[in-house]
């Protein structure tokens, strides 16, 4: 039933391709600018937001987020003429409880996995804790990540898969597609650049693992609570030189000439970690008829919006 929101919207061709254009916007020019971009000039313009404060590069990165998932609000609501509800879950109202959950299960599988992975191992880890700067760091953290990964699963999990979903007429391919459009329009990141195109297998299986749980769930509830809680754990758990955000976290990762174990660390994730977290919210939240709702058909349903007040 998430998919088939969509069709309590206006879904004229025209309206979605607007849409679609402003709201991907700044990844198309990043993926755009990634190709024509020399080498060179990337880590030019890498090293030039190196040299910026690390909490004001922060703010720069994410407060345009708060701008784009305001516009695609707007779009969804006056062009569409659908309540944010709708673009959130099949649902009659949110559920927060989702959101928390996830959001606490994985900040605890994330600090369980590092303080295993530093009591084996911690010669390329050093502390770097400076109690002013991380508190800058943790305030902007809850303040604007919130619109950050909110932008990414509205327009990926939400707009884009509903959309591609009521086109395609069914679950398997918008799943695929949305996956895939997630991890080469991360493709610009300082990590793709320093550990290779490998890594994005770590950006489309997470997009995967995202649209799985939206899928399964009928809503971006999980994904939410995911998605903020990988984001904040990655600002103020444990930064390195060639992290997609430079931070001043807890952490630092200082083995730049062998990034090759960070990728590996990400595979190991996809293979085990991604499948032991669906079995969790399985078994929470008893989903079942796993091959239809990640494969079957999406139906159109009656056109009668949901107020936005409910």
């Amino acid at each position: 039933m998430f998919i088939a929101q969509a069709y309590k919207g206006n879904n004229i061709w025209w309206r979605v391709l607007i849409t679609t254009l402003i709201a991907t916007g700044i990844f198309i020019m990043n993926f755009i600018m990634f190709f024509i971009m020399s080498k060179e000039q990337m880590q030019a313009t890498y090293d030039l937001m190196k040299g910026i404060p690390k909490n004001l590069a922060l703010v720069i990165n994410l407060l345009p987020f708060a701008f784009l998932l305001g516009l695609l609000f707007v779009l969804v609501y006056f062009l569409h003429e659908r309540s944010i509800l709708s673009l959130t879950t099949s649902r009659n109202k949110v559920d927060y409880k989702r959101i928390f959950f996830s959001f606490g299960l994985i900040v605890l599988l994330t600090v369980v996995g590092f303080a295993v992975s530093y009591s084996m191992d911690n010669s390329a880890i050093v502390w770097n804790f400076h109690p002013l700067k991380f508190t800058v760091l943790f305030i902007i953290s809850i303040l604007l990540f919130p619109f950050q990964i909110g932008f990414e699963e509205y327009l990926f999990r939400g707009y884009l898969m509903q959309q591609i979903g009521i086109i395609a007429k069914n679950r398997w391919f918008p799943l695929i597609s949305t996956s895939v459009i997630f991890g080469l329009f991360h493709s610009a990141n300082p990590e793709v650049a320093e550990m290779g195109f490998g890594v994005m297998a770590f950006y489309i299986g997470t997009g995967l693992l995202l649209g799985i749980m939206t899928l399964m769930d009928d809503s971006l509830e999980l994904a939410l609570g995911f998605h903020l809680g990988n984001n904040l754990m990655a600002a103020l758990l444990i930064t390195s030189d060639f992290s997609a955000l430079q931070t001043d976290a807890l952490f630092k990762y200082t083995g730049v000439e062998n990034p090759s174990d960070i990728l590996n660390e990400m595979i190991l994730s996809i293979a085990v970690t991604y499948p032991i977290i669906l079995l969790i919210f399985a078994k929470k939240y008893k989903w079942t008829n796993w091959k239809e709702k990640l494969t079957g058909k999406v139906m159109p349903i009656q056109n009668t919006e949901i107020s936005v007040n409910e």
